[in-house]
């Protein structure tokens, strides 16, 4: 008998590259490639530094108060949390208890079945089609919970809201989480819907959009009950989840809408651009609702362009899971950087 007969083994989520090299375009993690807002950069130097002696605040004031103001929510309907990671985590902990598999597809962000190995909960990858789409049928049958990113990374792909809302709609019995880390690059949220049905949890997070991955803030929303039944979790086992200075620089993220606008409109052209760019190199790919793009090329294989592009000081992102291994996931980067990664591509196709 060893110590080690009792060790809870799993396999852990494996995060992208994070290279530290001097002049690279790092394309891997779908971080924005611009800076946090002016306001939070002013902020920072005005923060009081003798407040961290205290605790931070439990209900993660002042940012309640400024989402739920910005989403126009009720505070007792927002939950948050140290990245929407934190917040995915809890929502698995608290709402798939069921004996009956939870449900998602078998391309899709690859923590939800880490997490549900670690909780010991039973669960279904349902498989995309050809095209990389969710059929709504398949969330149509006994389940113990349902998790959807929409927009679905790594495809980038966005399902009609319709077709969520059936999912909703045919799954009252069991909670749905809709996974929106990407939906403002262009996609249609399932915010709108958490008054209408009481078992829709929507996650966001202020990585991608807002700049600020890493400051690990997330949220999600969802009717007060739900979101109760949340805390109690996080309070079971850390009441101060989110630190002080996190807190006030994100309010400040908030407040400035304008830049939020700016930032995302540039990345959505780039995106598009992008994508005429890649079409004209012979690639293919998915219609991106995203911060980037998901591509592979008939002529090249995927792990052979990434090391040509590593070599380059250009990091993109490469799954060996099946069905995608010959696929890359490209985060959209600044125009200059995109040009970049297009010339370093049709030197190499040449």
């Amino acid at each position: 008998m060893s110590w080690e007969d009792n060790v809870r083994k799993v396999v852990p989520y494996v995060p992208g590259e994070q290279p530290n090299k001097s002049n690279m375009i790092k394309l891997n993690t779908n971080e924005c490639p611009y800076p946090p807002a002016p306001g939070v950069h002013q902020a920072v130097r005005d923060f009081d530094i003798d407040k961290l002696r205290l605790y931070p605040s439990t209900s993660a004031e002042p940012l309640a108060d400024a989402l739920a103001n910005y989403y126009q929510v009720n505070k007792n309907q927002l939950f948050i949390g140290v990245g929407s990671d934190d917040v995915l985590a809890i929502a698995f902990l608290t709402f798939f208890n069921s004996d009956k598999p939870m449900l998602f597809p078998d391309i899709t962000y690859s923590f939800y079945d880490v997490w549900a190995e670690l909780y010991r909960m039973p669960y279904k990858m349902i498989p995309l089609d050809a095209d990389f789409k969710i059929q709504k049928e398949d969330y149509m049958v006994p389940n113990g919970g349902v998790i959807l990113a929409n927009p679905n990374a790594p495809t980038g792909e966005q399902a009609n809201l319709a077709d969520i809302e059936e999912i909703i709609r045919a799954n009252q019995d069991v909670v749905v989480i809709v996974d929106e880390a990407y939906v403002d690059f262009g996609g249609e949220s399932a915010l709108p819907l958490i008054n209408k049905y009481e078992n829709l949890l929507v996650v966001q997070t202020f990585s991608k959009s807002r700049a600020m991955a890493g400051l690990r803030v997330g949220y999600a929303f969802g009717n007060e009950k739900l979101i109760q039944y949340m805390n109690d979790v996080k309070f079971s086992f850390n009441s101060y989840t989110m630190n002080t200075p996190a807190l006030q620089f994100a309010v400040a993220a908030v407040e400035d809408e304008a830049y939020f606008k700016e930032t995302t409109k540039k990345m959505i052209a780039t995106r598009e651009r992008s994508k005429t760019e890649l079409k004209k190199l012979g690639f293919m790919f998915t219609d991106s609702k995203s911060n980037f793009i998901f591509a592979t090329h008939p002529k090249y294989k995927a792990t052979a362009l990434q090391d040509m592009l590593r070599e380059k000081n250009i990091y993109v992102r490469h799954f060996t899971k099946k069905r995608i291994d010959n696929y890359l996931r490209i985060s959209i980067g600044t125009d200059a950087e995109m040009d970049i990664l297009f010339d370093t591509l049709r030197e190499y196709m040449k």
